[in-house]
């Protein structure tokens, strides 16, 4: 397979609500979308999930296109592959710069399996053509519309609720949670929060039954995180931690966490997540899919990544219409009233990129080859 031709393009996309973490609070996304061509001019499309600002990891919109137009695209222009698996060594002497990395590689692997004829979600070894979808639900102005929000998504049919705590917006917020709704498959996202010293207050969340806490300390630590899940009995789940395959398998092997969360752009792209997969399958520890807010591009790798054998758990793969008035796929992303999202069977992605939509809220483009 020879890359002759890549695209990158900045779109801006309006959000139908808010989201709200200890980060802070975005009102509209600022994605990345990479489109890549063959000598055929079959074409694979990928999104880099970095966020408006360097928060949730040092990544962020503007490194990202540096990263994306200035070496990333040279790196890979003209060059030929056996597969979509080897694109990530021709971009090696880039260091870092996953979620760059990742939307040239999974645009890589779109094209790929559309040159196969398959779905992606086969192509890359997935095993079920239904996954159970999860909410995640940003903090809101009141415990009021929190709890509104949480009856709209458990009427919407799905299957885990995760809210986004943080220092005053944790146990009296889940005690109220609980009280409303005390059968739900439920979940704390700390996003980095907390230290050592609040220790005492994830033990007073243990009597919510939670199903895990997310990323409770340090974003890039797994010591001390070890040190709390052998104090508490909620299991931890590890997210911004998590960045390799190795990564994983220390975390494990200390007992950093019970549970791990798969996220594309923060591993590196498909080849990457397969590679955690593995290692926490062998190990048996659970992973689910992890969201960044994506447009339907960036959602439909999710789907596909999340058929792979160990995403045993509910992820953040929801509905479009949750997010977006308009997404740029056609369809758009919809869910069950079972909480699931049928696995689509056309080749690639298994979505069409609406590319006059795409044209519309395009600010920037820049191409290579």
């Amino acid at each position: 397979m020879k890359i002759v031709r890549l695209e990158l393009r900045e779109i801006r996309l309006p959000l139908v609500h808010f989201f709200e973490t200890s980060f802070g609070r975005t009102t509209e996304r600022r994605i990345l979308l990479v489109r890549v061509e063959d000598e055929t001019g079959a074409e694979g499309w990928g999104e880099c999930t970095a966020g408006e600002g360097p928060f949730y990891c040092e990544e962020w919109t503007e490194t990202a296109w540096n990263t994306i137009a200035g070496y990333l695209m040279p790196m890979v222009a003209g060059r030929e592959v056996e597969s979509a698996s080897e694109v990530n060594s021709l971009m090696k002497a880039v260091r870092g710069n996953r979620m760059a990395k990742a939307a040239v590689e999974t645009a890589c692997w779109d094209l790929e399996a559309k040159r196969a004829g398959v779905p992606l979600w086969k192509h890359l070894g997935g095993v079920r053509g239904e996954i159970a979808c999860g909410v995640s639900i940003g903090i809101q102005e009141t415990v009021d519309a929190l709890l509104e929000k949480i009856q709209r998504e458990t009427d919407a049919g799905y299957q885990r609720i995760k809210i986004k705590i943080k220092p005053g917006w944790d146990t009296a917020v889940l005690e109220k949670v609980r009280e409303n709704f005390p059968d739900i498959q439920l979940m704390g996202d700390a996003n980095s929060a907390y230290t050592l010293a609040d220790t005492e207050i994830f033990r007073e969340m243990e009597k919510f039954n939670l199903m895990m806490i997310e990323q409770p300390l340090a974003y890039d630590d797994i010591f001390d995180h070890a040190k709390l899940q052998q104090q508490i009995k909620t299991p931890i789940c590890l997210d911004e931690s998590i960045r390799t395959p190795s990564d994983a398998e220390h975390a494990i092997e200390i007992g950093a966490c019970r549970i791990i969360n798969v996220k594309l752009g923060r591993v590196g792209g498909h080849a990457e997540a397969k590679r955690v997969e593995r290692v926490t399958r062998e190990r048996g520890v659970p992973v689910w899919c992890g969201g960044m807010l994506e447009s339907g591009v960036g959602r439909a790798h999710n789907i596909a990544m999340s058929t792979l054998e160990n995403f045993r758990l509910p992820g953040d793969v929801s509905a479009s219409a949750r997010y977006w008035e308009e997404d740029v796929v056609d369809p758009p992303v919809t869910v069950t009233p079972l909480g699931t999202i049928k696995v689509p069977d056309a080749p690639g992605i298994g979505f069409a990129v609406k590319i006059a939509r795409i044209d519309e809220l395009t600010v920037r483009r820049e191409s290579k080859g």
